[in-house]
């Protein structure tokens, strides 16, 4: 079977929708006529830089804040500054640039896109010895009829990483572990990236002590952290609540009736690219000692990441360093050799170059915005708008406008940086508690990286179960609007109490 690889590698469909190796279109291909990601984002980047050409420049002043570790804009020292229209070259520059800008307010992208290329690498030759693919066979036989229970409970998992610590780019290593996982269950690639991507971006809508959202947002208002983690609470558990039962409804609908799954022309191929190395029911093929070690350095694996993220504070290098040490491990155990070993490794890691060159695009909008200094425009209206509002208005507003800037800045530090020292203290003026403008800019951030085709996680995880980000939205866009109404009536609710 691990001869074979190779071959059954070049059959693999590459993100952006062609065969690996080939170039060629995939069979089944759906909706052949959107852009794939790469093109969405490159023309978002040519649309920021001719916005730099239309709105005004601007900035505000900066001072290094002692409790949030960054500069944090000063409220009142809005001024007009020289324009910096962003052109061709530029352009052209900022995909560059997303991968590493040493001037950016947001974290860089180089690191992720290596992170990327490591996990690839490490499920290259974990796939190779045949472990997930047995492994996928022998949970759904132990499974069976109970598989549905899967999603609220991996969903809960997920959540809880998003409200604690910000669970975000790290769940890029699950898509490839959980869509299998789910296509063989009955269900489709659409509910595993749902379970990972939508519980996360849960946990984030509600975060309650999450260092990125929560924390940096409440030390750039000036107040701490645990004001208003109540309606966190409610926030988070609603947000998880409806949102499983959706997922759990959408699955349960197209196990019973496959063509009612928003991939279903692609189904043929998901199971052909991620099950490709299933043994047939007839087999009763079971896991062999070494598959049983390997699987076993598999999950330690993921335990030690979630471990270093959560309490020790690992970034992407670490995490890398770790899926290398896991992926040389698992080549040692299964007796590959140095050839075969190295050949599985740049394998795995050339199936995840799409979603690797994804995280630097998306990136590049932010630079884009960065460099044309309209950034602080756009806030500047938004503190403009705010200005002499009811408490009722006041807070809905304020969502909207969280909600526009996180497709510009999807980074929960990031946004939470540039908008909070200049919209909390509106909120004294509107008899609110700045506590719920808190509330508002980290519901309305989590809710647009749902969906949000400048957010790497959303494109890359999209990219890694071969689901086209059209087929996404429509799948997604009646929970969207569930949990648009469900913050809506929390934060208006907060707001007249």
């Amino acid at each position: 079977m691990a001869e074979d690889t190779k071959a059954d590698a070049a059959l693999e469909t590459a993100p952006n929708g062609t065969q690996a190796g080939t170039g060629g279109p995939i069979e089944e291909q759906a909706q052949t006529w959107f852009p794939t990601a790469y093109t969405i984002l490159f023309l978002l980047i040519a649309l920021v830089a001719a916005l730099t050409w239309i709105i005004p420049a601007g900035s505000y002043d900066r001072v290094m804040s002692e409790a949030v570790g960054k500069e944090i804009a000063v409220a009142g020292t809005y001024k007009t500054v020289a324009a910096n229209p962003q052109g061709f070259v530029e352009v052209m520059l900022a995909p560059g640039a997303g991968f590493y800008d040493p001037d950016s307010y947001v974290a860089n992208a180089i690191d992720v896109a290596l992170f990327v290329l490591f996990l690839g690498g490490f499920l290259g030759i974990v796939n190779a010895t045949g472990a997930i693919d047995t492994g996928i066979r022998s949970v759904m036989h132990r499974l069976q009829g109970h598989e549905i229970w899967m999603i609220p409970i991996m969903m809960s998992l997920f959540a809880l990483g998003g409200t604690t610590y910000g669970m975000a780019e790290e769940t890029l290593a699950f898509y490839a572990i959980l869509v299998p996982v789910m296509i063989a269950a009955g269900y489709d690639a659409v509910t595993g990236i749902a379970i990972i991507l939508v519980g996360a971006g849960i946990g984030v809508l509600g975060s309650t002590i999450n260092p990125f959202a929560t924390v940096i947002a409440a030390n750039a208002a000036g107040i701490a952290f645990t004001d208003g983690i109540m309606l966190r609470f409610v926030l988070l558990i609603g947000g998880l609540i409806i949102s499983a039962a959706y997922i759990m409804r959408y699955a349960s609908r197209i196990k019973a009736d496959p063509t009612r799954s928003v991939v279903a022309s692609q189904a043929a191929a998901h199971r052909r690219i991620f099950l490709k190395n299933q043994p047939d029911a007839e087999t009763g093929q079971s896991l062999t000692a070494t598959q049983s070690v390997v699987l076993v350095v598999f999950a330690l694996t993921f335990a030690v990441m979630i471990w270093g993220v959560s309490t020790q504070g690992w970034w992407m290098a670490r995490m890398s360093a770790l899926f290398l040490g896991a992926a040389i491990l698992v080549g040692l155990i299964a007796r590959m050799g140095e050839k075969k070993l190295t050949g599985y490794f740049i394998d795995g890691a050339r199936d995840l170059l799409g979603v690797a060159l994804v995280v630097g695009l998306a990136r590049g909008i932010v630079v884009i915005m960065d460099n044309g200094l309209i950034a602080d425009t756009i806030l500047h209206s938004a503190e403009q708008g705010l200005a002499g509002l009811n408490d009722l208005v006041f807070i809905n507003l304020m969502f909207w406008i969280e909600v526009g800037m996180s497709f510009f800045v999807p980074s929960s530090s990031g946004l939470a940086v540039l908008s909070m020292p200049i919209l909390a203290p509106l909120a004294d003026f509107a008899g609110v508690g700045r506590d719920l403008v808190v509330t508002a800019f980290q519901s309305a951030n989590g809710l647009v990286n749902l969906i949000n085709p400048t957010f790497a996680v959303v494109i890359g995880g999209l990219a890694i179960g071969r689901v086209s980000y059209d087929r996404w939205l429509v799948f997604i866009w009646p929970l969207l609007l569930m949990l648009t109404l469900f913050i809506s009536a929390v934060l208006s609710l907060a707001a007249f109490l």
